[in-house]
C-alpha cells in the first residue's frame, strides 16, 4: 500500500472543513476556493486511490521524476512536462513511479467557477494531462499558494489564493493553446509572422510544414478559433494598429506595409475587423 503523505520535508495545508463551508458562502471564495495544497519532494511510494473521486478538482504538478494517473479512461504516465487536472467526482488513482519517484506540487479547489475553468482547458473527453510550456512559472504559482496558506487561513488569504489558483488555471489554458515549439503549427505561425507584408497560399504553407491543408486548418482552428488566412489577416491588422498608433505614416502607406497596396481594400478589411475605418481609429483617444 502506498503513502498518502508523510514524506521528508513535505509541506501540507488542509483547510478545516467548517472553514471551507464558511468560505464557500462568502463573496469571491464561493466562486473559487483552494481547500488543500502541498509539496511532496522525492515522494517515493506516494499513492492515492479515490474510487468515487473527490469533492474537489485536483491539480498535480510534477517538477521532477515520473508518476502515473489512472481514471476510467485508462492509465497515463506523467513527468515534469505535464500537469494533471482531475475533475471532481471522477474516480481516480495516482502515484509516484518506483524507479524515479516524483517531486510534486498539488492543490485542490472547489467553487462555482471550477467547472468553467476546466472547460477553458478544452481537454478532450477523458484526457487529464496538460502539456506545459511554462512549468517553472506554474510551479512558482503553486508554491505561492502553499506559502500563503501556511501563513494563516484568514478570509483575506483565502481570497488571495483564489486569485492565484485562477492564474494557474488560465496559464494551463494558455499552455494548451500555444503550439509546441518546432511543431507544424508553430512553424506555420512563425512563417506567417515573418510575412505580414505579403500573401500566402494555404496549400503551399501546409506542404512547407509537412501536413495536409485540412490538418493545418484544423490545427489553426483549435489554437486560434479561425483558419490560416484569418490568422494571417489578424497579424496584418495588429501590425496596422501599431503603425496607426505609433507613426504618422499615411494610411495608404500603412496598407502597403501589411501587404495591401489597394488603400480601399485595406480600409474595408480594417473596418470589418474594428468597426471603424483606419482614420477614425487613429483619431480616437486611447488609454
Amino acid at each position: 500500500m502506498g503513502l498518502a503523505d508523510g514524506f521528508p520535508n513535505e509541506r501540507l495545508v488542509v483547510l478545516p472543513r467548517p472553514l471551507v463551508s464558511a468560505a464557500l458562502a462568502r463573496p469571491v471564495t464561493r466562486r473559487l476556493l483552494v481547500t488543500d495544497a502541498g509539496w511532496f519532494p522525492h515522494a517515493r511510494d506516494h499513492e492515492r486511490h479515490r474510487p468515487r473521486g473527490a469533492a474537489e478538482t485536483i491539480v498535480l504538478l510534477p517538477v521532477s521524476g515520473t508518476g502515473w494517473v489512472r481514471t476510467p479512461h485508462g492509465e497515463v504516465r506523467v513527468g515534469s512536462s505535464a500537469a494533471v487536472v482531475l475533475p471532481q467526482h471522477v474516480p481516480h488513482s495516482y502515484g509516484s513511479s518506483t524507479h524515479d519517484p516524483w517531486s510534486i506540487w498539488w492543490f485542490h479547489v472547489r467553487g462555482a467557477d471550477s467547472g468553467e475553468l476546466l472547460e477553458g482547458l478544452a481537454l478532450p473527453p477523458g484526457q487529464v494531462t496538460v502539456s506545459l510550456g511554462s512549468a517553472d512559472r506554474v510551479a512558482a504559482m503553486v508554491d505561492e499558494i502553499v506559502s500563503t496558506l501556511e501563513r494563516d487561513l484568514s478570509p483575506a488569504q483565502l481570497i488571495a489564493t483564489a486569485g492565484m489558483a485562477w492564474r494557474v488555471f488560465t496559464q494551463l489554458a494558455v499552455d494548451r493553446a500555444i503550439p509546441e515549439e518546432g511543431g507544424p503549427l508553430e512553424r506555420a505561425m512563425r512563417y506567417l509572422e515573418e510575412r505580414v507584408d505579403g500573401s500566402v497560399r494555404v496549400a503551399e504553407l501546409a506542404a512547407l510544414v509537412g501536413v495536409s491543408p485540412s490538418y493545418l486548418g484544423a490545427l489553426f482552428r483549435a489554437s486560434t478559433g479561425g483558419g490560416v488566412l484569418a490568422h494571417h489577416m489578424a497579424l496584418k491588422m495588429a501590425r496596422a494598429r501599431h503603425l496607426l498608433d505609433t507613426t504618422t505614416l499615411p494610411i495608404a502607406r500603412i496598407g502597403q506595409e501589411v501587404g495591401m497596396s489597394d488603400q480601399f481594400y485595406f480600409s474595408r478589411q480594417f473596418r470589418r475587423m474594428h468597426g471603424e475605418p483606419p482614420s477614425a481609429y487613429r483619431e480616437r483617444r486611447k488609454g
